[in-house]
């Protein structure tokens, strides 16, 4: 065979599903390759950004990669946004690239630059196929590299040359192993730790969505009542309807559940990333008493400095302390404030039910409304943008996964083709889309792709014919914001032109039976929402008079 068949049956022998990409004339060898496979699926898409996002969805939803594809030059160069997305919120993906003939990248040469270096500052590890031979060792490793913790992105870049050649290789076989686990040693510490507090808190990071990992935290909770705040991309780790929900932590004001680490004597971390929430937001020159709990070491940083660190297999690492936990009963926490700020928290999600205004939404209610219609296991997908800080704040949810946050790199863009894959890969399951006018624009060519793929999906678009976001945070420090202001298609006619069912909403009132129409419809709706960003400004001074419960 020649190699680009050996590559697509490495990439068969790992299991993947779905490539999703834009061929060029560099990859056509491994196109028809791919063209042969009846394992892999390959998914074109209208831009390799797309491509990369449907991938990193891909990886979060199922834990494994999908690939994403571009030729040389700017399909690479385009493909990057996405790809240090999926890195940065440690989701598995392959990229795959192709590349001039070896022969001519010594010099000058059409579309040539060097794809590998690029890509090594957003990856795991990039590399290029320079010998036939390779072929199985280089698959294996990006594979291995891609899923083992903390999950990210590989680059594979195979020169046109290269993949013409003849070669007498085979697959490795896939060896699947268990991840480290910590000490009996370390455990013990940290369980002597936490039952000498007395108001130990949960911080739950990107790490607790994983569903072992899950599991367990409930089984932890349950035994002994300690809260849980999430971080954005953590939500769903522990059940909304749960006493010990304390919701979600990460805006950069003040929020009613950072009542909880104030008050808190022990903060016990667990997979928590620093790319999501800085430390120095809440431990401000180390003041807390940290356990931190992860699949790696603690990053340095002088407002985040761990008495104990338990590293190893999270889900492992809370199965041994729920097993301690329940041998021992030599314990008593004091939980009213965290209470409390589940109370007061909860009262602000329902402050705006049944709120009914005309020629716009309060971002509160759509977002109410979306938890009304959603079903426990249903995915909701937010792009980047002030509608992103309300998603954070007022969607809460049953299960891991269930809310789509980029919250590492923080790419706008996003929702649209993440929307795509989940569709994909839940066809089962409602998928609801939340953007910001600006975002959506941006990648808004992949409606073609949803509507050719015939995907039952629905996106919300969050009109307010500017980027709310930067003007939100320029009025805070300013007092005012720059020309932010930008003009928008018909939304109507844009959807029907693409084969969209379209909807507008002027009045909060209908939002919610409109949702529930989107979801019965066959095929892509497409739902646009006046929102009243006015509540921007309000939630900051809101927070800023702030006053903890107890």
């Amino acid at each position: 065979m020649k190699a680009s068949d050996l590559m697509v049956k490495c990439l068969e022998e790992e299991g993947i599903e779905y490539i999703f990409g834009v061929p060029g004339e560099e990859n056509a060898d491994f196109m028809m390759s791919l063209e042969k496979s009846d394992k892999i699926r390959f998914v074109l898409v209208r831009h390799e950004q797309g491509a990369a996002f449907m991938a990193e969805i891909y990886g979060r939803l199922t834990g494994n990669p999908a690939g994403c594809l571009g030729t040389l030059g700017p399909g690479a160069t385009n493909l990057i946004t996405g790809v240090a997305d999926s890195n940065m919120d440690r989701a598995p993906m392959l990229v795959l690239t192709g590349q001039g003939a070896s022969t001519r990248l010594h010099k000058e040469s059409h579309q040539v630059m060097d794809v590998v270096d690029m890509f090594k500052p957003v990856t795991k590890w990039a590399t290029t196929v320079w010998h036939p031979e390779n072929i199985p060792e280089i698959v294996r490793k990006a594979v291995r590299l891609a899923r083992t913790e903390k999950p990210g992105a590989v680059h594979i870049e195979l020169p046109e040359d290269i993949a013409k050649i003849p070669v007498d290789k085979t697959p490795l076989e896939v060896n699947k192993f268990r991840r480290p686990v910590p000490a009996d040693k370390i455990i013990d510490l940290a369980w002597d730790r936490i039952k000498a507090a007395k108001r130990p808190v949960i911080i739950a990071g990107n790490g607790c969505i994983r569903r072992r990992a899950s599991k367990q935290l409930r089984l932890l909770c349950e035994a002994t009542g300690i809260g849980v705040i999430s971080t954005f991309m953590a939500k769903g780790c522990v059940d909304m309807d749960a006493p010990y929900c304390l919701y979600t932590i990460g805006l950069g004001s003040k929020d009613i559940p950072a009542c909880a680490v104030d008050n808190a004597d022990l903060v016990i971390t667990l997979g928590y990333d620093m790319v999501e929430y800085h430390p120095k937001l809440w431990n401000e020159e180390n003041a807390k008493p940290v356990i931190h709990i992860d699949f790696l070491p603690a990053e340095i940083d002088e407002d985040y400095q761990p008495d104990i660190e338990v590293v190893g297999d999270l889900a492992h690492a809370l199965w041994m302390l729920n097993e301690r936990i329940n041998a021992d009963d030599g314990w008593s926490f004091e939980l009213e404030q965290q209470a409390a700020v589940r109370r007061d928290m909860g009262a602000e999600l329902a402050q705006y039910k049944d709120d009914q205004t005309e020629n716009a939404t309060r971002p509160q209610k759509a977002l109410w409304d979306a938890r009304e219609v959603m079903g426990p296991e249903d995915i909701l997908l937010s792009d980047v943008g002030a509608h992103k800080m309300w998603i954070a704040r007022h969607y809460q949810c049953h299960e891991p996964n269930t809310c789509l946050i980029p919250n590492g790199f923080c790419s706008m863009g996003f929702a649209l083709p993440g929307a795509i894959a989940a569709a994909l890969i839940h066809p089962e399951r409602n998928v609801l889309g939340i953007c910001g006018d600006g975002g959506f624009l941006m990648n808004m060519q992949e409606m073609e792709t949803a509507r050719r793929l015939n995907l039952n999906l629905t996106i919300m678009v969050w009109e307010d014919g500017g980027y709310g976001l930067i003007g939100w945070k320029q009025t805070n420090e300013f007092g005012r914001h720059t020309d932010l202001s930008f003009g928008n298609p018909d939304w109507v006619q844009m959807a029907q032109s693409f084969g969209w069912h379209g909807h507008l909403v002027p009045n909060s009132a209908d939002l919610q039976d409109v949702l529930r129409q989107s979801f019965t419809e066959e095929g892509p709706s497409l739902i646009v929402v006046p929102i009243d960003y006015r509540e921007n400004t309000l939630l900051t001074k809101r927070l800023g008079e702030m006053s903890c419960p107890i």
